[in-house]
């Protein structure tokens, strides 16, 4: 599209809009709202649910605005009598079959349909034809259930799988009140971005198997940051409560996603609940803290850290070895290997690359769209940091330094996300030949439990715990902020790095937290006007 712009005038007001704008468009981008269904900013126009009504000065017949594209001059307004009343009888077709089940419906609290009948409707019905009952709970895929009666056929979810995914699952079948959606003999709605047709259905048509019937959307709150999935990094948000988080959807990122996101990015709030997480660390074997050397005691993190980092000094980093994964943030790295580099004086710092293909070309893998071989946000950070560092080791030395007794400490930092790891059991098994493990996670793992031996392992924060820097596949540089507090007692490796070097830590700051109670109805303490 144009860069240059053209002169209109909307709703009275005089504006400048991009050459080749439809109007549709024009008034999104000049913040004027607008009756629609069907359209939809990453998708082709269709033109189907003829919400999007506006009346343009010397034309006789009203115009749809999502198909009409702005010309210079053109005087064009959506609050006249006559588009109000268009748009009022159209909203009265689209719920001529639509149920009354809002009270029941996943998408209640944030259903375009509630939302454009309070803006746009609030008429007294004239339809005296009982329903057309359809389909309900149709299964669509691994990931989607179908209600077919709520279905408004705004085709969206079928342009998404034709012009978007390219997989073609979807289609349009039947005619008039008896038109479904569904998909084609043997193939079910089973690709990797089938959850951005729920996103996108501006009803309760199509839901989330995942996220169905867990959580009002009014409980829930939302925090911004960038998806740990893979070394794309889409823009996203959580949503998360005081009982945990419930899922995960995409924020338009022009430079990134776009409106999109993969399901295997979906997934990444699970890997941060309390389920899955260390809360204390735990110390075994001698010379550690477990007093006996025998047994095991669970401490505080921040204790262990200290513990820790004294033994690691006192031996001036002798035979010490740090292993890093690409899921920590460039200001963790840059403090770790400070510690590491200035501290102590070991260059003996390790990359764990994780091939999720069975090898190392598939860290290159690119489905075309959003998802990437590298399962890593900051893949590139930490490359830039060992760069910055001058660190430049190769795996087969710690192996090598391993079997010769030369390393007899390792200090492993992450992974965050286990299942990215697939080779995760057999480093265990592997760095655990040292004669001193110190492992630092996010997740609690049985593997690392039953380790026995001189063994500490430490909680480390969550990407949604700690705020930073990830540098994606392109070199683009993104920060996360801190939106909530899962496990309270975790470090973050800028927290470790201190604790090591035997500095204090200042305490956390307040955060939204989870597991503290059952989330009742806080919502109906603040009222809105109707």
């Amino acid at each position: 599209m144009s860069t240059n712009t053209i002169p209109c005038t909307i709703n009275g007001k005089d504006v400048e809009v991009k050459e080749g704008s439809t109007i549709i468009e024009a008034m999104k981008a000049n913040g004027v709202e607008i009756a629609h269904y069907c359209w939809h900013p990453g998708l082709s126009v269709a033109g189907v649910c003829r919400m999007c009504m506006v009346e343009i000065e010397g034309n006789p017949r009203l115009q749809i605005a999502c198909n009409t594209q702005v010309v210079k001059g053109m005087k064009i307004n959506n609050t006249s009598d006559k588009v109000k009343d268009a748009v009022k009888w159209t909203l009265d077709f689209h719920l001529i079959n639509h149920p009354l089940d809002c009270p029941i419906c996943d998408q209640a609290g944030e259903c375009g349909l509630q939302d454009q009948y309070m803006h746009y409707g609030k008429y007294e019905p004239e339809m005296a034809e009982a329903k057309v009952k359809k389909h309900k709970v149709v299964d669509l895929g691994p990931r989607v259930v179908l209600d077919s009666e709520r279905c408004i056929l705004c085709s969206r979810c079928v342009r998404f799988t034709d012009e978007v995914s390219k997989t073609n699952e979807l289609g349009i079948f039947n005619r008039g009140d008896r038109a479904d959606i569904s998909t084609f003999p043997g193939k079910p709605l089973d690709n990797n971005y089938s959850m951005n047709t729920v996103d996108i259905c501006p009803v309760g048509a199509l839901t989330s198997k995942d996220f169905r019937f867990r959580q009002r959307a009014w409980l829930l709150k939302e925090h911004q940051t960038v998806c740990t999935g893979c070394s794309t990094g889409c823009s996203t948000k959580v949503f998360f409560n005081k009982e945990g988080l419930f899922r995960v959807k995409p924020v338009y990122n022009e430079q990134v996603n776009g409106h999109w996101m993969c399901d295997i990015g979906r997934d990444v709030y699970k890997f941060v609940n309390k389920e899955a997480r260390l809360f204390d660390a735990k110390v075994s074997g001698k010379g550690t803290g477990a007093g006996n050397g025998l047994g095991a005691e669970w401490i505080l993190p921040k204790r262990a850290a200290l513990k820790v980092g004294e033994t690691l000094r006192a031996n001036k980093g002798k035979g010490v070895a740090l292993v890093l994964t690409g899921q920590h943030t460039v200001e963790e790295y840059d403090a770790l290997l400070g510690f590491f580099k200035n501290d102590l004086g070991s260059d003996r710092v390790f990359h764990w690359v994780n091939t999720v293909g069975g090898g190392p070309e598939s860290l290159e893998a690119f489905d075309g769209l959003l998802l990437r071989g590298d399962r890593n946000p900051n893949t590139a950070g930490l490359k830039e940091s060992l760069q910055k560092f001058g660190i430049k080791t190769q795996w087969k030395e710690l192996l090598e330094g391993l079997a010769s007794g030369a390393i007899t400490t390792v200090v492993v930092a992450g992974p965050e996300n286990q299942t990215f790891f697939p080779d995760f059991k057999a480093k265990v098994v592997e760095l655990s030949k040292a004669p001193r493990l110190i492992w630092l996670t996010a997740g609690k793992n049985l593997d690392l439990d039953n380790l026995t031996g001189d063994v500490t392992l430490i909680p480390l924060k969550s990407y949604l715990e700690k705020s930073g820097t990830f540098v994606n596949h392109a070199g683009l540089r993104q920060k996360i902020a801190k939106g909530l507090t899962i496990v309270p007692n975790a470090l973050s490796l800028t927290e470790v790095a201190e604790l090591f070097a035997g500095r204090e830590i200042e305490a956390a700051e307040s955060c939204s937290s989870i597991g503290v109670g059952r989330v009742q109805n806080e919502a109906t303490t603040v009222r809105g006007s109707l």
